[in-house]
């Protein structure tokens, strides 16, 4: 099986500076990269069989990765949209 890396620049191709650029600029959207970050190394480490889990753990943080995801989308919509 092959995994994607689900890094932020695959998710949103095109748009690696404007993520860097506004993580620089906003402590929160930095935290929800980080936190993005985070929970999806942990979700590949699980995926790649580095790092044992249940099924239900795995899923519980690929929701999670998820919800960071959206975050990350709004402020990225928002600051597109308005400058902000």
């Amino acid at each position: 099986m092959s995994l994607s890396s689900h890094d932020l620049v695959e998710e949103f191709p095109g748009q690696a500076e404007q993520i860097r650029d506004l993580a620089a600029a906003d402590l929160h959207f930095s935290n929800a990269v980080a936190a993005y970050t985070e929970v999806n190394r942990e979700v590949l480490r699980i995926e790649s069989e580095m790092e044992p889990a249940s099924d239900e753990y795995l899923e519980t943080l690929k929701k999670k990765r998820l919800r960071h995801l959206d975050e990350i989308h709004e402020k990225l919509l928002r600051q597109r949209h308005t400058g902000t």
